[in-house]
């Protein structure tokens, strides 16, 4: 069954560490600036790069963003146009992250 389906920052973590997934972050340049996860690859949702998507290579596609809400809407966009068969938003975003106690890259 292929989809959009949203999961917390810990199964994010998780799948990453199992190399299961890989992150897309598409959060602003500035956002960037203030906090990363290391690894994330960084495609801002106001310029996004359709050549710019990680996965393909059997790894799940996780989008986060500041909250959750632009990963939500960039991974159903990514969907619904066709550019993959399912994606993750992560829940909360960065700040659920690192609410979380998992590691972020600070400036």
């Amino acid at each position: 069954m292929s989809g959009l389906k949203e999961i917390s920052a810990e199964t994010a973590k998780q799948w990453v560490d199992a190399g299961e997934a890989v992150l897309l972050d598409v959060r602003e340049d500035p956002e960037l600036m203030q906090a990363r996860i290391e690894g994330a690859v960084h495609n801002a949702m106001s310029s996004f790069d359709f050549d710019n998507i990680p996965g393909g290579d059997g790894k799940k596609l996780v989008v986060l963003c500041a909250h959750g809400m632009r990963s939500y809407q960039v991974a159903d966009y990514l969907i619904r146009e066709g550019k993959v068969d399912e994606a993750y938003s992560m829940e909360g975003g960065i700040v659920a992250w690192a609410g979380a106690g998992l590691p972020v890259d600070q400036g």
